[in-house]
């Protein structure tokens, strides 16, 4: 599909041999499971937020605040408590740490080593949820589970994004988001059925089945390869090459194992990456790294979906009902991602995120009807919702990648426990009026993507340089750089 925008993608796309084999599909299906601890989460806390047992127990002001008779305004503001948003958002203010520090491990051990790391620190976060017995335990908790989420957030997009073939890349990393959305749909379906059960122990199994998607990551981390790139940053040349051409499934992998070198290279002489990040060379990709994440929060979609059942009940649903009505919103959000996985590589990156942003756009300001509420997360499910992981994980060259995703992935945990912690004090005070706030940050980002994000689709990884060289903006901080932050174009005569 041709760029939208006349922004092109520079043309003269290198191609490297290879196919989509079995083993690298299962391989990514299994990385991308580490969605699952992300999404379970988003959709786990919202529903326990609405549980009468939980409240009782660690937020009776709310639960008094709930079931007090009085002017049917005052709906909106049932949950405004700092105490209770503090319980969901504590995660992301520790996921953007912990992903700081997940760089490092990234980078110098490997990707399967962060994912490990996320699963073990989410599955510790998990138990303690469960057998909580004071509000202090819910956040240290959720401390654990931020730090299981900022690891594995800022290692399987890359990995997913190194391990997939270029021209089935973007159908690969959706999967990643496809498995957040999985997440999402679990969690709000337990919910509804555990809030069924007497006694008040429901909330108790929604948090503690959080160590299911936290066993699923670490058992996979531990079978999983590690990826070609990671294996030559560390100086295993025979067996990167012995297994790019497994993942790729053809013995001729010389010119992308080539490439690979040339770009570790390059990054070994990087001593400070995140220093470098700042020089001019790499400002298109730094600005990538802060605004597409920064905008995917301000859609307001992804608040919406951990507080769903919360905005549901104030809006009018009784409890079942407004977790009956998070699993419809569960089941259109996975319905469309799986459109983004088949038509990301097909319709372009661009197109996906400028016809999302219309429709968001279009939709935001009627969110307190259910069916705009859902054709609003629809447009968010197969756009910025799986491109904001996407596009972010394969824009960065090697020299500076694990950085870069930590920055991206920080940029997002900050803002989303920024929006987390004062969406219910402003729909207290707003009202509906607060997806108007939203509706704006959705004009300016899809203006944002029109003019200025090249389209990336069937560019290999480290030949990505090119698309900025290519763009009519980007260009002037890059053209004085014969390698454009890709690091390809050195001497290829050299034998490795």
């Amino acid at each position: 599909m041709p760029a939208i925008g006349g922004i092109s993608n520079g043309g003269g796309n290198k191609e490297y041999p290879g196919n989509l084999t079995p083993f690298v599909t299962v391989t990514c299906i299994v990385a991308s499971m580490g969605g699952l601890i992300f999404g379970y989460d988003i959709g786990i806390s919202g529903g326990v937020t609405s549980m009468d047992p939980f409240l009782l127990k660690f937020f009776p002001s709310v639960y008094q605040k709930k079931h007090q008779e009085g002017d049917s305004t005052d709906k909106y503001c049932q949950y405004d408590s700092q105490t209770l948003t503090m319980f969901t958002s504590s995660l992301y203010l520790t996921a953007l740490l912990s992903s700081l520090v997940a760089s490092t491990v990234t980078r110098k051990f490997g990707r399967k080593l962060s994912m490990l790391f996320g699963g073990v620190l989410f599955l510790i976060g998990a138990l303690i949820n469960g057998f909580a017995q004071r509000v202090w335990m819910l956040i240290v908790g959720r401390i654990f589970l931020g730090f299981g989420v900022g690891f594995a957030n800022q290692s399987v997009p890359i990995y997913l994004s190194e391990m997939a073939p270029y021209r089935y890349r973007g159908a690969l990393n959706v999967i990643f988001q496809l498995s957040i959305t999985i997440g999402i749909l679990v969690a709000n379906v337990l919910n509804y059925l555990f809030a069924k059960i007497k006694g008040g122990l429901g909330w108790r199994l929604s948090l503690g089945g959080a160590i299911v998607p936290a066993l699923i990551i670490t058992i996979g981390s531990l079978v999983l390869p590690e990826t070609p790139n990671s294996m030559i940053e560390r100086g295993d040349h025979d067996g990167a090459r012995a297994h790019l051409q497994r993942i790729r499934g053809v013995d001729d992998v010389d010119e992308e194992f080539k490439d690979l070198v040339i770009a570790s290279e390059i990054s070994k002489q990087v001593e400070h990456p995140w220093r470098n990040l700042l020089q001019r060379k790499y400002r298109p990709q730094l600005t990538m790294a802060i605004l597409i994440p920064f905008f995917q929060q301000f859609t307001g979609i992804n608040v919406i979906m951990f507080y769903a059942p919360v905005l549901f009940s104030s809006i009018g649903f009784h409890d079942d009902a407004a977790l009956m009505s998070a699993v419809l919103t569960g089941l259109v959000n996975g319905a469309s991602t799986i459109v983004s996985v088949f038509g990301v590589d097909k319709w372009g990156r661009r197109a996906l995120f400028l016809e999302g942003g219309v429709q968001m756009l279009i939709c935001q300001p009627s969110l307190e009807l259910v069916e705009t509420l859902v054709i609003c997360q629809n447009g968010f499910a197969w756009s910025w919702g799986p491109l904001g992981w996407l596009v972010t994980s394969e824009i960065f060259p090697l020299e500076i990648r694990s950085a870069a995703q930590s920055v991206n992935v920080s940029v997002n945990m900050l803002f989303t426990f920024f929006v987390a912690q004062v969406f219910l004090t402003m729909l207290c005070r707003l009202k509906f009026g607060l997806f108007i706030f939203f509706a704006f940050f959705v004009l300016v980002m899809t203006i944002f993507v029109y003019f200025m994000l090249p389209e990336t689709k069937g560019i290999p990884i480290e030949e990505m340089s090119k698309v900025w060289k290519a763009h009519p903006y980007w260009s002037k901080f890059v053209e004085d750089d014969d390698n454009g932050g890709g690091g390809v174009e050195m001497d290829r005569s050299k034998s490795y």
